[in-house]
């Protein structure tokens, strides 16, 4: 199981008056030092690498290609840099990364109008609904309209499964991001509505009577992660308007789940894998998991849900120090963990770990992805499997830390609704 993550020597926790006292004085190991910084000097530090990972990024996926698309989508494709470039123009307001965002997503139209994929991450819905949002932000009317349009054209049928990354789910999400950025009503009630209450119906008829509530297969297997189970279909359910027995299907899924956990908080990556303790990825196990217990915070108020989320947090401290950079099984997507509790709580010791998570891979990850002890991912620059989800990690919790020392700056990038 230890080959699959490296060993975290770092503190548990360091107050940044401590760190501050030792930076002078600390050791000569890199990681350390990075760790002795204090929050504002290590802010830039992070923004100075966010910055350079961008270029990087883009020259390699979209410079250097020819700017030709093979692989359109949000998660491991070309996509995911236009929807790197847009969280970049909301920090920024850099018109030029806009116009960047747009020409680039309307080479990935193009490249998709034959996909019978639907979702955000993985097809033509997502293309749609970012073109529409980036659109939007460009006050380009027409543009906009053609992509709602297109986005109308992407259907559901029957065979859809109704996961996150190609299901009912993924498409969900699809209409929630538009709807949160251009406005309510933007893609019809009726339709959110629709979708909703088929997931549901879905998830009752697999549930066994006196278990889950809801259940959900994909390929065969009844998953409980992020990217195909449980987790990342309740995280969308919570974004959609639900009626009183449909909030109480969701939250007895959440609380199945705590309750079938495995005794060191992990959780199972299906319910065909009750003895293998050994992921921890956004995909799955704890930290996709803990992602939606948070969201479960702030949807219905329940501390069951916040203990739960701190326990699994834990197990991503002490094991999630993993051997990919990626968001969807590697260091970038665990990360995301720390932050949304510290988000959740105010605790410190949250951004410290967020903090620290960050430190190593600025630190470290090159190195070891040279040496072929981390893996760089199947498509290195792309968002869910590269570091284009590490540039957006870089980004925002370098924009936190600014945020808590200086209340002015009011930049604050989200993971609800984009990012599980």
């Amino acid at each position: 199981m230890a080959d699959r993550f490296f060993p975290n020597i770092m503190p548990d926790f360091v107050t940044e008056a401590a760190a501050a006292a030792t930076e002078d004085s600390s050791t000569g190991d890199s990681l350390m030092k990075l760790l002795s910084m204090p929050y504002p000097s290590l802010s830039q530090r992070f923004q100075r690498a966010g910055l350079d990972l961008k270029e990087t990024i883009v020259m390699e996926t979209w410079g250097l290609s020819g700017q030709s698309v093979q692989d359109f989508t949000l998660y491991s494709g070309t996509l995911g840099s236009a929807f790197l470039i847009f969280k970049s123009y909301q920090v920024t307001n850099n018109k030029n990364d806009l116009f960047l965002c747009l020409q680039i997503v309307k080479a990935c139209d193009s490249a998709s109008p034959a996909s019978r994929d639907v979702t955000f991450l993985c097809g033509r819905a997502g293309v749609c609904a970012l073109g529409a949002v980036a659109a939007k932000y460009a006050n380009d009317q027409d543009l906009q309209n053609y992509y709602l349009n297109q986005f109308g054209e992407v259907k559901l049928s029957k065979n859809h499964p109704d996961e996150l990354l190609y299901g009912r789910s993924g498409y969900l999400w699809a209409c929630l991001f538009i709807n949160k950025h251009i406005g309510e009503g933007t893609i019809p009630h009726t339709t959110i509505r629709a979708v909703t209450v088929e997931i549901i119906k879905n998830g009752r008829a697999l549930a066994k009577k006196g278990g889950c509530p809801l259940m959900y297969e994909w390929y065969g297997e009844r998953y409980w992660g992020a990217a195909h189970g449980l987790a990342g279909i309740m995280h969308v359910l919570m974004d959609a308007e639900l009626k009183l027995d449909e909030v109480e299907d969701v939250k007895g899924t959440l609380k199945y789940m705590i309750n079938n956990r495995f005794p060191s908080g992990n959780y199972p990556a299906s319910e065909e894998d009750w003895k293998r303790d050994v992921l921890v990825h956004w995909c799955h196990g704890a930290p996709g998991i803990a992602l939606t217990l948070v969201k479960a915070v702030q949807v219905f108020g329940d501390k069951e849900f916040l203990q739960a989320a701190v326990d699994a947090a834990e197990i991503v401290w002490n094991r999630g120090l993993l051997k990919r950079v990626g968001i969807c099984h590697g260091i970038s997507g665990n990360t995301y963990v720390f932050l949304a509790l510290y988000r959740m709580t105010g605790s410190i010791e949250f951004l410290y770990r967020a903090k620290a998570f960050a430190s190593f891979l600025l630190d470290r990850a090159h190195k070891l992805i040279s040496a072929g002890e981390m893996h760089g991912g199947d498509s290195p620059y792309s968002l869910f499997e590269g570091i284009g989800g590490f540039r957006i990690y870089i980004k925002l919790i370098s924009s936190i830390f600014i945020f808590i020392f200086d209340p002015l700056v009011l930049v604050v990038l989200t993971i609800e609704g984009e990012f599980i």
